[in-house]
C-alpha cells in the first residue's frame, strides 16, 4: 500500500499501525469464540443434553456474568492505569487471561456445562477488560483529526483478521489433519484463536508509547498510585455534571449499544432457533466479516464530511430497520439479508462511538473515562442477552431491541462535541509530568 493511502486511512505511521493491530488480534476471539464456532460447538456438544431453551439460557447467563464482573471492575483499573502509567501491562494481563482461557476451551467435551461456561466467561472477562486500556491509548496515539479514520481502520483491520481466523477454523474443522474428528478439530481451532490473539497484540505492547505519568494541580509527585487512583474516580464522579458531553455520550452509547451488542452475540443461537443450518451461519459470519472492511473505512471517511454523531445516528437508523427485519425472519435467505446489513453498520457505529467518546474526555484520564465507558458498555452487554432469558420468544426480545436504538439515537442527539471537545482541551492545561517512581 502507498504511504498516501495509508496516511487517508490513518495508519501512516508505525504506531498507529501498532495499536490498530490489536482490532486484528481480539477480532479471532469475537468472530469464532463469541459469534461463530463455539457456540454452535456448546449448542451441539457441550450442552447437547440440555432443553433448546436452557441451552440458551446458560449461554445467555455465561456472558452475563462475565461482562458484569468487568463492568463493575472497569473504573477502578482504569484510573490505576492512568496514575500509574501501565495501560500497556494491564492491557497485556487481561490478554494473557483471555487467550489462556480459550486455548482451556481445547479441553471441552460432551457434559462439560459448567466448566464451558467459566472457561466461556474468563475469556469474555479478559476480552472486555483489555479494551479498557486499548481504547484509552487512542487518545494518546492518534492526533484529534485522526482519531476517527483511524478508529475506523482498526475495526476494518478486525474485520480482516477475524474472518481469516474463522476461515482457518472452518478449513480446519472441515478437513481435519492427523487423525483428528470434526470436533477435535474445533478444539484445535480454539486453541488456533488463542496464539492469534496473543501474537498479533505483540506489536502493540513492544512499540507503542507508553503515555507519561501526568499530575493534576491537587496531586504531588510521589503519592501512592491507590490514594490518588480513588482521589481521581470520587472527583470524576462528583464532576460529571461539568463533563455533560461525555456523560451524555456515555449514557447514549449504554442504551443503543444494548442493542448491537445482543444482535452480535444472539445471532447464531436465534438462527439455531429458526433452523438455519450451522454451515449457512458459517458462511454468513466469514461473509459479513469481509463486507465490514470496506464499510468500516467508508464510515471513516463519512464522519470525516459529517461529523462522527451524524454517522451514527445513520448506522442506528439502519439498525432500527435491521430489528424489524429480523424479527419476522425465517428463512436462510432473510438471514444473509439480515447479517449483511448488520455487517455494513456494525463497525461504523462502534468504531466512531470510540473515537467520538475520546475527543471529549482529558487525554491524562482517559483510562479512566474509558474505564467508566466500558462499565456502561458491559452493562448493556448483561441486559441484552438476558431479554432472551425474561422474553418468551426471541421475536419479541428483538422487536425489544428497537426501543434501545431509539432513545440512545435521541440522547446522542443532545451531545453537544464542540463544547465537550473544548472542555477536555481545557482540562489539559492544568497537568505536569511526574517522573517519581511509584
Amino acid at each position: 500500500m502507498s504511504g498516501r493511502f495509508l496516511d487517508r486511512i490513518a495508519l501512516g505511521r508505525p504506531e498507529l499501525r501498532a495499536w490498530a493491530l490489536y482490532d486484528w488480534a481480539n477480532s479471532a476471539f469475537f468472530t469464532v469464540i463469541v459469534t461463530a464456532v463455539f457456540p454452535i460447538f456448546y449448542a451441539q456438544v457441550v450442552a447437547a443434553g440440555l432443553e433448546p431453551a436452557m441451552r440458551r439460557e446458560s449461554f445467555a447467563l455465561a456472558t452475563t456474568w462475565s461482562l458484569l464482573i468487568a463492568a463493575i471492575a472497569a473504573p477502578l483499573l482504569g484510573a490505576l492505569a492512568d496514575v500509574s502509567a501501565r495501560k500497556k501491562l494491564f492491557l497485556a494481563g487481561f490478554m494473557l487471561l483471555g487467550a489462556l482461557a480459550t486455548a482451556g476451551m481445547f479441553l471441552l467435551g460432551p457434559g462439560d456445562v459448567r466448566l464451558a461456561q467459566w472457561l466461556f466467561g474468563i475469556a469474555n472477562f479478559g476480552a472486555a477488560g483489555s479494551f479498557v486500556f486499548y481504547d484509552a491509548l487512542l487518545v494518546h496515539v492518534a492526533r484529534d483529526e485522526e482519531r476517527d479514520q483511524l478508529s475506523s481502520s482498526a475495526y476494518a483491520l478486525g474485520y480482516l483478521g477475524g474472518g481469516l481466523a474463522l476461515l482457518l477454523c472452518v478449513l480446519l474443522i472441515r478437513h481435519p489433519v492427523g487423525g483428528m474428528d470434526a470436533a477435535t478439530a474445533t478444539q484445535a481451532g480454539f486453541v488456533l484463536v488463542a496464539l492469534w490473539w496473543g501474537v498479533f497484540s505483540l506489536p502493540l505492547i513492544l512499540s507503542v508509547p507508553e503515555p507519561p505519568r501526568q499530575l493534576e494541580a491537587d496531586e504531588q509527585a510521589g503519592m501512592s498510585v491507590f490514594v490518588r487512583s480513588f482521589t481521581r474516580m470520587g472527583e470524576t464522579f462528583r464532576e460529571l455534571r461539568h463533563w455533560r458531553a461525555a456523560f451524555l455520550m456515555m449514557l447514549a452509547f449504554l442504551i443503543y449499544n444494548d442493542g448491537i451488542g445482543t444482535i452480535i452475540r444472539m445471532a447464531v443461537t436465534f438462527g439455531e432457533e429458526k433452523a438455519i443450518p450451522a454451515e449457512t451461519m458459517l458462511a454468513v459470519i466469514l461473509t459479513v466479516q469481509f463486507v465490514g472492511i470496506p464499510f468500516s473505512i467508508l464510515f471513516g471517511r463519512l464522519a470525516g464530511r459529517i461529523g462522527a454523531k451524524r454517522a451514527i445516528l445513520l448506522a442506528l437508523a439502519v439498525y432500527v430497520g435491521i430489528a424489524v427485519y429480523a424479527a419476522q425472519m425465517n428463512s436462510e435467505r432473510e438471514f444473509w439479508i439480515m447479517a449483511l446489513a448488520v455487517g455494513a453498520v456494525q463497525g461504523g457505529a462502534q468504531s466512531l462511538s470510540r473515537s467520538l467518546f475520546a475527543r471529549l474526555v482529558p487525554a491524562h484520564k482517559a483510562g479512566e473515562f474509558f474505564g467508566l465507558f466500558a462499565t456502561l458498555e458491559k452493562f448493556a452487554g448483561v441486559l441484552g442477552p438476558y431479554l432472551f432469558v425474561v422474553f418468551p420468544t426471541s421475536e419479541g426480545a428483538i422487536l425489544a431491541l428497537i426501543a434501545f436504538f431509539v432513545i440512545g439515537a435521541a440522547i446522542l442527539a443532545r451531545v453537544d462535541v464542540e463544547t465537550g471537545a473544548r472542555l477536555a482541551r481545557e482540562a489539559e492545561r492544568g497537568v505536569r509530568s511526574d517522573t517519581a517512581l511509584n
